[in-house]
């Protein structure tokens, strides 16, 4: 009995552990290599064994480091002067740095609008050293996205993957040249997808930020976030940090919105921007019951303007807007990611309630004119005075502030309202002495933007504002 024990031990041991280390091991026999490399495969798909390599090899030779020279203003202090000459009252040069995304072999670069917005020349530097002086193509404040261009050829570029999607938990890697540290690869997995954080400019700025754990620090921006194939699903950008540093939270632009925003600053040079003419805000916890929802999901239209898209395609205030184009929408910044990936005079399908009932409609998107033309730079430069973009004043708006008149600053850019301090949310009330009731009368009553000698109107926390010039 001990005998044949032994013998059936020796045969179960040389049926489980021995042939399957040899199959593993050998490599002269065809059959047994690729079982070997089943077997790894195996190994890479269970559950911690993740590799990045891949991703980080595909990626890496293909984001660049963004050098920047700003010139900042002179000093008007004479103490300044009298200490150490008139060298202190001289424009002085600020280097930034940031990251960039090549995403084409002949030299076009994406980063962030807040890396090149105030920058006198740009450099870029690639992962094998070579440095380039770049151009800017264009830019959009509104999604915080720029493109630059270098003349080369042949460099190894990313290519775009889809943001839309990214589920919560998968990992991503973010690429980039931290702290003037060229090359660098962090890993993190979607925290979030749809943050606002309030940080682009503009009246029409889209945030719908992709929140990892990746670590990002000063440089990252203007970076790389790809999934694990290699593939670009976003511009890192940002960090919610006390100390400036990396704090756990970092976040990047979608590659949905990005897309669109390259290819319009490609081919036009200003971004077509569609807009659906309404206001609107999240829901909140009793809206259900007040709005007859079976469910707390959508987005509550507030306003609809007249002359929008809204208005013609006959959504009301109190609707709320529960899909575009087919894809489900919970807050807001999800609705504008969704409506941010089309351009003027292209249609589209709103699913919203009203009183209980779901219903939907066609829509075909304007620009910010009221119509589905082309958007051309010499348009948005028009459609501004002192750098700002201006807007009549609804009655909704007038009753609320008890006014009959004025003009709402929309956006501000760099000029003269900038200078002041001004911010959009403001109400003019008059300029030069006299009433204002449309963007047309203070063309009028300066000139053409050629004389500013007073200004008054309302700040955004209801205070009164006044400035004077001269006589």
């Amino acid at each position: 009995m001990a005998l044949l024990g032994a013998v059936i031990a020796l045969f179960a041991y040389t049926r489980i552990m021995v042939k399957p280390s040899v199959a593993v091991s050998k490599d002269s026999s065809t059959v047994e290599v690729q079982n070997a490399r089943a077997y790894l495969t195996a190994l890479q798909t269970q559950e911690g064994q993740i590799d990045f390599t891949y991703a980080a090899e595909q990626t890496v030779h293909a984001v660049v480091h963004v050098h920047t020279k700003t010139l900042m203003g002179s000093s008007d202090n004479p103490i300044m002067e009298w200490f150490y000459g008139d060298r202190n009252s001289k424009p002085r040069e600020a280097n930034g740095y940031g990251s960039g995304v090549i995403i084409s072999g002949d030299g076009y670069i994406i980063t962030n609008n807040h890396v090149v917005e105030n920058a006198e020349s740009l450099d870029v530097t690639l992962n094998d050293k070579r440095t380039f002086t770049a151009k800017v193509i264009g830019r959009d404040p509104g999604s915080d996205i720029a493109l630059i261009k270098i003349k080369a050829d042949n460099l190894p570029y990313i290519k775009y993957g889809d943001s839309e999607q990214l589920r919560l938990g998968e990992w991503v890697l973010a690429v980039g040249n931290p702290f003037n540290l060229t090359s660098t690869v962090t890993a993190g997995i979607v925290s979030a997808k749809g943050r606002s954080l309030g940080l682009n400019e503009g009246a029409y700025s889209i945030e719908s930020f992709i929140q990892t754990d990746a670590a990002l620090n000063m440089g990252n921006s203007g970076g790389a976030l790809v999934n694990t194939k290699g593939l670009l699903v976003g511009i890192t950008s940002a960090i919610i940090s006390p100390s400036g540093a990396y704090a756990g939270n970092s976040f990047a632009i979608p590659v949905t919105i990005v897309k669109k925003v390259v290819n319009d600053l490609k081919e036009y040079g200003q971004v077509q921007r569609a807009l659906m003419g309404v206001n609107i805000q999240d829901l909140e916890s009793d809206d259900a019951e007040k709005y007859n929802l079976s469910e707390l999901k959508g987005v509550l239209v507030t306003r609809v303007l007249d002359g929008g898209s809204a208005k013609e395609a006959g959504l009301k205030a109190n609707d709320v807007i529960v899909k575009f184009d087919g894809n489900s929408v919970n807050t807001v910044s999800e609705l504008q990611e969704q409506v941010g990936k089309h351009r003027p005079g292209d249609k589209g399908t709103i699913t919203y309630f009203r009183n209980g009932k779901e219903g939907t409609i066609p829509i075909v998107l304007k620009n910010q004119a009221g119509n589905t033309s082309i958007v051309t730079a010499d348009m948005t430069e028009n459609d501004q005075i002192f750098g700002a973009r201006l807007e009549a004043l609804g009655s909704e708006e007038k009753s609320s502030m008890n006014i009959d008149y004025g003009v709402k600053v929309a956006e501000v850019n760099e000029g003269k309202f900038r200078d002041l301090g001004m911010a959009r949310g403001y109400i003019i009330l008059s300029v030069n002495g006299k009433k204002v009731k449309t963007p047309s009368d203070i063309r009028q009553y300066t000139d053409n933007g050629k004389s500013l000698k007073s200004i008054e109107g309302i700040q955004r926390d209801g205070t009164e504002f006044n400035y004077t010039w001269g006589k």
